[in-house]
C-alpha cells in the first residue's frame, strides 16, 4: 500500500471514531497530545491535610488541663487552711466558755463564803442577845425589876459592842459625821439649820442616822443636819 493510501485509511478511521463517540487509538494512546489528551491526563490537585491546627488544639487542651489541676490544688490548700482556722476558732471558743464557767463558779464560791463569814459573826451576836434575854426573864420572875433592867441593859450593851467588833473585823467602819465638813460622797443632808456661833456654814451639826463604809466603798451614807 502506498503512503497516500495509508494516510487516507487513517483519516477514515478517525472520522468513524468521532462519529461513534470513541477515541481514536492515537488519542487514547499513552503520550498522546491534543484536546482529547488534556481531558484524560488531568491530575488531582486537592491540597494535603493540614495537621498544624490539630497540634495547636492539643497544646491548648494540655495547658487548660494543667491550669485546672493547679486551681484544684490551690482550692484544696485554701480549704485545708480554712479547716485549721475553724478548728482553732472552735477550740478558743470552748476555752473561753470553760473560763467563763470557772469564773462564775469562783465568784459564786466567794460570794457564798462571804455570806458564811457574815452569818458566823452574827450568830455570836444572836447568842449573846439570847443569853441577855434569858437572864432578864429570870430576874423578872423573881420580881426584881431593877436588877432585871440592869441585867438586860448590860446584855444589850455587850451585844452592841460585840456587833461593832464583828463589823470592824469584816472591814466595816462608821463614817465620821458630827462636827465634820459636809461631804456629799459620805453624807446625806436631811435639813439645814442656822449655824450656831463659831460654827462654819456647811458643818454637820447632828447625825440623824449613822453611815458605814467598807474601805473606799460607802455602804450607807450618814444622814445629817447641816449648818446653813
Amino acid at each position: 500500500m502506498s503512503t497516500s493510501e495509508s494516510t487516507e485509511t487513517r483519516q477514515q478511521q478517525t472520522d468513524a471514531s468521532a462519529e461513534s463517540g470513541q477515541e481514536s487509538p492515537e488519542a487514547s494512546a499513552p503520550g498522546a497530545t491534543g484536546p482529547n489528551a488534556d481531558a484524560t491526563t488531568q491530575t488531582d490537585t486537592s491540597a494535603p491535610p493540614d495537621h498544624k491546627g490539630a497540634d495547636v488544639d492539643d497544646d491548648l487542651s494540655a495547658d487548660a488541663a494543667g491550669r485546672i489541676e493547679e486551681l484544684q490544688d490551690e482550692l484544696a490548700s485554701v480549704q485545708n487552711e480554712l479547716d485549721e482556722i475553724n478548728e482553732k476558732y472552735l477550740r478558743k471558743a470552748a476555752e473561753l466558755e470553760n473560763f467563763r464557767r470557772r469564773m462564775e463558779r469562783e465568784n459564786t464560791r466567794r460570794y457564798t463564803a462571804g455570806q458564811v463569814d457574815v452569818v458566823k459573826a452574827m450568830l455570836g451576836v444572836l447568842d449573846d442577845m439570847g443569853r441577855s434575854m434569858d437572864a432578864a426573864e429570870e430576874l423578872r420572875e423573881k420580881q426584881d425589876a431593877e436588877t432585871a433592867y440592869e441585867s438586860l441593859r448590860g446584855g444589850v450593851d455587850m451585844v452592841y459592842r460585840k456587833f461593832i467588833d464583828e463589823l470592824e473585823n469584816l472591814g466595816v467602819e462608821r463614817i465620821d459625821a458630827e462636827g465634820e465638813p459636809f461631804d456629799e460622797s459620805l453624807h446625806e443632808a436631811m435639813m439645814q439649820q442656822p449655824a450656831p456661833e463659831g460654827v462654819e456654814p456647811g458643818t454637820v451639826l447632828n447625825e440623824v442616822q449613822a453611815g458605814y463604809r467598807m474601805g473606799e466603798r460607802v455602804i450607807r451614807h450618814s444622814r445629817v443636819i447641816v449648818a446653813a
